[in-house]
């Protein structure tokens, strides 16, 4: 199930990581790659190329010295692929807050919109097509639902997710709803008061939006499937309709910087986080997860630990890479073109304190270590940059980028090594 909780450790990252994900593939993805348990995709390959080498020499190093002295700090680059653990966490902290100012000041809700799982394998032949159309069903059940009972157009934010808790197949889109929206007639802003849904009306017209679509794709011969004629493909829907499809709302949050920060650790963070990563042992990796069957005296789910050997652990988590140009956060909405809302309807935070999310580098490393990286320690200097190191792809040599000659027997010494 997915993890639908309130975030209440808002400083996770700065943690030191017990264990590296990265790690753990350079130990056995040579091996395994060889003899693969399931296909691999070229965007798999090339994500866990990427997180493999992030943050090392491979990537490039840029240098800066102390003026003064000549003391280096080197800056390894990062991947930047979406899979990354690290780099998609960053990501999210700068998404989560260059959003907050482009959102109306009304209050919003988390939503989730869940496929049932008997739909697994068709998804899978036809992710692209049908993944799109997930989250263009979920998002117009609640744009008709507002726009006939309240008179209102919403502002919608969906993110994509395939993953649950153990990292199986579990397709569900989040979403930010503005709880209210521009009324059609005044164009004034309105939002909804009280947070009653008729749960079944909502589940019922999400299910007819996502099949509608579904059968037209069989029609049209555009679904990639097995079933050997339009019963067979009937009957099937049928058995998927014998359980409410489920949607999940959280009550509204007034302010939406608490709604961004909340939803923003969904949006784009890898599946799996390395803060979650207990042990990693001989062909085995073990990480943490909640069991949402199971929940303890407070009703909160109860965490367990889940082992698995290299070979089975690869095709789970690598079966949530994301398809190549997909978009996993898409608007709709008043949010699809954001200059069609009024300035005075956007949200401001002149009465709410300055965010604390880092929005680079430098200010990372002072958040999680307390110090300046970019400040000698001797001189108490500010560094500047002198190159960039890269090693070339093709041949077995460095490449130096805007080098910039300081006369100081430090640099002439690391340059020497």
């Amino acid at each position: 199930m997915c993890d639908c909780n309130p975030h209440t450790n808002t400083s996770e990252w700065r943690k030191e990581k017990t264990h590296h994900l990265s790690d753990f593939f350079n130990r056995w993805w040579d091996i395994y790659k060889q003899s693969p348990k399931e296909y691999i995709a070229p965007e798999q390959y090339k994500a866990v190329n990427a997180m493999r080498v992030c943050r090392t020499e491979a990537l490039g190093v840029d240098y800066y010295a102390c003026p003064d002295c000549g003391e280096i700090t080197k800056v390894y680059h990062s991947c930047k692929n979406r899979f990354c653990p690290t780099c998609s966490w960053q990501d999210t902290l700068k998404w989560a807050d260059r959003i907050k100012n482009q959102m109306m000041s009304i209050p919003h809700r988390h939503t989730v919109f869940t496929l049932p799982h008997q739909l697994n394998d068709l998804i899978k032949n036809n992710k692209r097509e049908l993944l799109s159309v997930l989250m263009r069903a979920a998002t117009d059940t609640f744009k008709d639902w507002m726009g006939h009972k309240y008179n209102v157009k919403p502002g919608i934010i969906s993110v994509l997710h395939t993953f649950g808790e153990t990292k199986e197949y579990h397709v569900h889109a989040h979403m930010i709803v503005s709880w209210g929206g521009i009324d059609n007639q005044t164009k004034a802003l309105c939002p909804i008061k009280g947070e009653y849904v008729d749960y079944d009306f909502l589940k019922n017209k999400f299910r007819c939006k996502f099949e509608d679509e579904l059968i037209a794709m069989f029609d049209n011969g555009t679904l990639n499937h097995d079933f050997s004629d339009r019963i067979k493909f009937m009957q099937f829907i049928k058995r998927i309709n014998q359980k409410r499809w489920i949607i999940h709302l959280e009550p509204p949050m007034d302010i939406p910087t608490q709604v961004v920060r909340y939803i923003g650790r969904y949006s784009k963070r890898a599946c799996l986080s390395e803060y979650k990563i207990t042990r990693m042992e001989g062909e085995n990796i073990s990480f943490r997860y909640k069991d949402y069957k199971t929940k303890d005296s407070n009703n909160k789910p109860i965490e367990r630990e889940l082992e698995l050997n290299y070979r089975d652990f690869f095709p789970r988590l690598l079966q949530h890479v994301p398809l190549p140009y997909f978009r996993l956060v898409r608007y709709y909405g008043l949010y699809s073109n954001r200059l069609s809302i009024p300035q005075e309807y956007l949200y401001s935070e002149k009465d709410e304190a300055e965010t604390e999310n880092p929005q680079d580098w430098e200010t990372l490393q002072m958040e999680k270590t307390g110090q300046d990286p970019l400040i000698c320690s001797c001189c108490q200097t500010r560094k500047v940059y002198i190159y960039t190191k890269l090693r070339s792809r093709h041949t077995d040599k460095v490449i130096f980028f805007k080098r910039e000659f300081l006369n100081n027997s430090k640099l002439r010494e690391q340059d020497a090594a």
